[in-house]
């Protein structure tokens, strides 16, 4: 059996969860962006693809190669700003796996917390007024604070100890 580890990365969190992934893996796994991805992924039993959350859901570059998969088994994991426990977490991690194609069989997720593009901090806390869910707040900054220390080790040891067990699943 052959796997195949993609991902979309803005900050690097994914990146970093992906490499986490990679090793719970076949040595020989190719680990690339999806924007290196090979043309056809028809002679991978297992792909692992990686996005980090947009909206609640998988950005649009995980999204686009996400609907082409024909594969046998298909394990998704991500990265996200709020915590993957909390209910927006588990929302996500549902909206994720429901755009699975049919033909495939979903093998796993895995959500691990990573930090927000300051960027896009900037432009919620100019788009949305303080008292809004997602405006400026000493609530809102403290989430911010603790999203930017993941993925931390134990995030990455999960990541890789969640593709191991998926692996061994698979081969059953």
């Amino acid at each position: 059996m052959k796997a195949i580890v993609l991902y979309s990365s803005r900050t690097g969190n994914t990146q970093k969860v992906a490499a986490a992934i990679r090793q719970g893996l076949p040595a020989d796994t190719p680990c690339l962006p999806v924007s290196e991805a090979p043309a056809s992924l028809a002679a991978y039993d297992c792909v692992f693809l990686g996005y980090w959350v947009d909206r609640g859901l998988p950005d649009a570059a995980a999204k686009a190669v996400l609907a082409t998969l024909t594969n046998t088994h298909v394990a998704l994991f991500g990265t996200l700003g709020a915590n993957p426990d909390s209910e927006h977490g588990q929302m996500c991690v549902e909206h994720g796996n429901e755009l699975v194609p049919k033909i495939c069989h979903l093998a796993g997720s895995f959500l691990c917390q990573g930090a927000v593009d300051p960027k896009v901090i900037e432009m919620m806390y100019k788009q949305f007024p303080m008292g809004h869910p997602h405006g400026k707040s000493a609530a809102r900054d403290a989430l911010h604070a603790e999203a930017a220390k993941h993925p931390d080790g134990d995030d990455l040891a999960r990541a890789t100890q969640f593709a191991a067990t998926v692996w061994r699943q698979i081969q059953e």
